[in-house]
């Protein structure tokens, strides 16, 4: 116990090791922070203000973006003043609040994109009684559930990492509160801790995907019966999108917090973080807007609206 202490506050190290980098770093990280916004906040008005988007998918595309705009907003502008900062240091209480912002946005995340599966089928299976069977209240309960969810796992796991004895080290290697990161400082993190973590990571990401294998393989199996060529390709055309951010989402979340890990991986899932925290959600507005013809017709009235705006100013 004599090598304990009451910590208050941590020091996220982050990129402190490539000083002659930060800089860089931070016009770079920047200019994807404004892309991604801009990105996300256009298809958010394209879908609210485009009658022809009031369906299903593009309302649980709508709650995807959405999230996914909360979840940067947690760690990419505090990522941003600490490159710049000379004081990187962060108090346990901000430190447990974006823990338990961001793994309950990405819980939600996860969630919705088994939700927005589950909508894909439904549209392939019944496409005439799609309207009775995908109403914008059973979106709004799909969204809620997937929410309620997200943030209670995320509760459980900062009520576990936050409820440990921080030993005389204060220095997180990440650039912001990562589960492993912050654990490994503790005195009193145990295999037990460790797996309960794990399981409840395995929960979100592995019972998300789950959901979605099942839904794509009822899909598979509707598709393959189909007697006409254009059908099918039709049926996977609606799924393309869906299927691209689902592999770039579960590729690199699975990657990060999902294999085993020691101290020594500190700095490579670093690296791999912002991948996930800020190229997936640069690179899924732009899958969604390339892959959607209806979408890029909505985009192109929104840049079109927004010019005139501007030039009236």
């Amino acid at each position: 116990m004599d090598n304990y202490t009451t910590v208050t506050t941590f020091l996220l190290w982050g990129f402190s090791s490539f000083p002659e980098i930060e800089n860089l770093l931070f016009v770079v990280i920047f200019s994807c922070h404004v892309t991604i916004l801009l990105a996300n906040v256009s298809i958010m008005v394209a879908i609210k203000f485009n009658h022809n988007l009031h369906t299903p998918m593009y309302f649980l595309l709508f709650g995807l973006s959405f999230s996914e705009t909360c979840t940067t907003m947690v760690i990419i502008p505090r990522m941003l003043v600490d490159l710049l900062s000379e004081s990187k240091t962060i108090s346990l209480p901000e430190c447990a609040t974006q823990m338990f912002f961001f793994f309950g946005l990405g819980g939600n995340n996860c969630f919705i994109l088994a939700a927005m599966s589950y909508d894909r089928y439904i549209a392939i299976y019944n496409p005439l009684h799609y309207p009775m069977l995908m109403t914008k209240k059973i979106c709004f309960q799909l969204i809620t559930a997937s929410c309620i969810v997200g943030f209670l796992v995320s509760l459980s796991i900062v009520s576990i990492i936050f409820n440990f004895s921080f030993c005389d080290s204060y220095t997180i290697q990440h650039f912001f509160c990562d589960i492993l990161p912050v654990a490994s400082l503790a005195c009193d993190y145990t295999p037990f801790h460790e797996m309960a973590i794990f399981m409840l990571s395995a929960f979100v990401l592995v019972g998300s995907f789950i959901l979605i294998v099942i839904s794509y393989i009822f899909i598979l199996s509707l598709v393959v019966k189909m007697p006409s060529a254009s059908g099918r390709s039709k049926a996977f055309s609606t799924c393309s999108s869906h299927l691209t951010v689902v592999c770039i989402h579960y590729g690199f979340t699975c990657y990060i917090y999902l294999r085993p890990k020691s101290s020594d991986s500190f700095s490579e899932d670093m690296l791999m973080a912002v991948t996930y925290t800020v190229l997936t959600p640069l690179l899924n507005p732009i899958v969604y807007s390339l892959r959607n013809k209806e979408m890029q017709v909505a985009l192109g009235k929104v840049l079109e609206n927004g010019h005139r705006f501007i030039s009236r100013l």
